[in-house]
């Protein structure tokens, strides 16, 4: 049951999941079972797989196994968004990798390393098999969570829920990083985006029950908007920016008030005025708008189903009844870049949902075979 933050370095007694929040004891929680992992590091045990969300590009979708260390492939069927595993997968990690994230134009991908305190770098073959670049892993802060691309390719920023604070990183030609610096936070971010514009960047303060905003300086370095935090709902954990028509409007998904907040940004400051507050399914944790800005879809991780949405003119959001079924606690939600397809991550079932999106009114169907095992 999603009720509170609970995030420690220790997992014997506590798990933490980015993009939503678990709570959970040793008995209910899902066992590493082989002796050593893709990565050559003992597997965690009484730790559940994987994290979230999926990050999809080009025919190609990734997923952190945070037990094993490693970095699942799969290959996207253009035709129905099937998924296949990748040859050479899983691919290693740092320890306890949390999320992953691609650039834009697809060479490069990030991962957020709760358990080592970095961020592994990847190139991306033509066949979509990663390779760590020469220096990876780069330095974090304390616990590093989610990671994100900013959608000119040329900055990374990854949260760090024990610091409280999101480090900036330029990304070099070869894939690399170099640190550009640090802003604090509000306590427990536990989810961070970059508007279309590439101008500013929100994250979503799980324990102050806000949203940050700051804005991208030139080198990449993040200042706090005025007026900096503004108020979410009970238990924000994860925060996306329209696209195209909606590209104004920010949402915040509050896993403890079964809802969605929306905000419409000031263009010139990047200040949120709330637009409003929709219903979600029980314990929403993870949220992706499609590359039309039409739709928004909202994984709800106690209900264990996916809600759609029409995103209004105003921002305002009309849910697409009814919600669809996933796997158990799917606790991360992603638009492949065709738009064609949504893939929503189960937590707890170590699977992968996959549905094709109606164009017209943003409706799911699962995918065949559905859902995909790990």
């Amino acid at each position: 049951m999603h009720l509170c933050r609970v995030h420690h370095r220790s997992y014997l007694s506590h798990l933490s999941v980015f993009l939503g929040l678990t709570v959970a004891t040793l008995a209910g929680c899902v066992d590493g079972t082989s002796s050593k992992s893709a990565s050559g590091t003992p597997p965690l045990t009484s730790v559940p797989a994987p994290h979230g969300p999926v990050a999809t590009t080009g025919g190609f979708a990734y997923a952190p196994n945070t037990p094993d260390h490693t970095i699942s492939g799969y290959l996207i069927n253009p035709a129905t968004g099937a998924l296949s595993p990748m040859p050479g997968s899983p691919f290693a990690a740092g320890l306890q990798p949390n999320s992953i994230a691609v650039t834009p134009n697809g060479k490069f991908a990030y991962t957020a390393n709760n358990g080592s305190d970095n961020v592994t770098a990847y190139t991306i073959a033509a066949n979509g098999v990663l390779t760590q670049v020469t220096g990876s892993p780069f330095g974090a802060g304390d616990e590093p969570g989610i990671v994100t691309v900013d959608p000119t390719g040329k900055f990374v920023y990854v949260i760090n829920s024990g610091s409280n604070n999101v480090s900036a990183y330029a990304i070099q030609s070869n894939g690399a990083l170099a640190p550009v610096g640090t802003v604090s936070t509000g306590a427990g971010p536990q989810g961070i985006a970059v508007d279309p514009t590439g101008k500013f960047v929100y994250v979503a303060n799980f324990d102050l029950n806000s949203v940050s905003a700051y804005e991208i300086e030139a080198n990449g370095a993040l200042t706090p908007v005025p007026g900096s935090p503004f108020a979410a709902g009970n238990g924000p954990n994860a925060v996306t920016v329209g696209v195209g028509p909606s590209a104004k409007f920010v949402y915040a998904v509050n896993i403890n008030s079964n809802n969605v907040t929306a905000y419409e940004i000031n263009a010139a400051t990047g200040a949120l005025t709330t637009v409003g507050t929709f219903n979600s399914g029980a314990g929403p944790e993870g949220i992706a708008v499609d590359p039309t800005g039409q739709f928004a879809y909202v994984g709800n991780g106690t209900s264990d189903n996916v809600s759609a949405y029409r995103i209004n003119a105003d921002g305002s959001l009309t849910e697409v009844l009814p919600r669809v079924k996933a796997g158990n606690d799917p606790e991360g939600v992603a638009v492949d870049p065709t738009g064609k397809f949504v893939y929503a991550l189960n937590h707890q079932a170590n699977t992968v949902s996959a549905y094709t999106i109606n164009p017209v009114n943003g409706a799911l169907t699962e995918v065949a075979d559905s859902p995909f095992a790990f």
